[in-house]
């Protein structure tokens, strides 16, 4: 009977150890991790990623860490592998990673536009000028400027209008917040001056400041988006079946309609539109 007991103790406690020992192993097993992803603050500051981040882990599973800045710190952050996935908006800067190899799997996403906001009274008289118009008129007026100052898709951008009309900004009107487009907004506001922003942004903060659009409608202001994958086999810590499942929800049918949707309901007005498949 001792021989049978004992038996049925050793028994017992094997079994035992065996299912535990592969519970963990199936929860180890199961549990995906986080998804790392770097984006532009523009994405957060409309409040669209609010609404994609929880669908993305409500139907993958993984947990997704936001991190929002400036396109050029986010590329820079793909650069040295510290991102899983990258959702941005500067074709130029972007396609040299791609070219090297830094990111795979580069889609395009969606677009939307920028536009030149000031205060209604309008001191440069810019309203329905293009934007090399308007930027002529405000270093002309020496009207407050407020630039990003980040080296952002969007500060890239201003810096490109101020090239192409041959204007090096400098002194006590041309003012760098060195901030997200949100917060650029509010100092633009407060200090009653111009900026260049996303439509999304500013419709998005358009009830806390006191700016109008004034220049919109250039073909030179698209605004494209695209969102990519960290290239795993440069950079081995990087959660390649995350950043694989991001940039395939991302373009997912279901994912576009919302993201074509997103704002009309608030702004009467899609704060994006749509694009993945096409080409730009």
């Amino acid at each position: 009977m001792k021989k049978h007991a004992i038996s049925f103790v050793l028994v017992f406690a094997l079994v035992f150890s065996a299912s535990v020992f592969t519970g963990t192993v199936q929860a180890q097993d199961g549990k995906k991790g986080d998804l790392i992803l770097a984006t532009t603050t523009s994405t957060v500051d409309s409040g669209l990623l609010d609404v994609l981040v929880p669908m993305f882990e409500k139907k993958t599973g993984y947990r997704v860490k936001t991190i929002p800045v400036g396109t050029g710190q986010a590329l820079a952050m793909g650069e040295k592998g510290e991102a899983d996935a990258l959702l941005t908006h500067a074709q130029s800067a972007e396609k040299k990673l791609v070219d090297s190899g830094v990111v795979t799997n580069y889609k395009l996403v969606m677009h939307n536009d920028f536009v030149i906001v000031g205060p209604p009274s309008d001191p440069a008289k810019i309203k329905g000028k293009t934007s090399n118009e308007a930027f002529k008129a405000i270093a002309g007026k020496k009207a407050i400027f407020i630039s990003r100052g980040d080296d952002s898709g969007t500060n890239k951008k201003e810096l490109a209008i101020w090239k192409k009309v041959g204007i090096k900004p400098e002194g006590h009107w041309y003012q760098e917040s060195g901030q997200g487009m949100g917060a650029t907004l509010l100092l633009a506001s407060d200090k009653q001056g111009y900026t260049l922003t996303d439509r999304a942004t500013y419709l998005a903060q358009k009830k806390n400041i006191h700016l109008d659009i004034l220049s919109e409608g250039d073909p030179d202001l698209l605004n494209i988006y695209h969102v990519m994958e960290v290239n795993s086999k440069k950079f081995s810590k990087v959660n390649a079946p995350a950043a694989k499942a991001f940039v395939e929800f991302m373009v997912a049918p279901e994912t576009q309609k919302v993201i074509g949707e997103f704002g009309k309901a608030k702004f009467g007005q899609p704060l994006f539109f749509p694009d993945a498949g096409k080409k730009m």
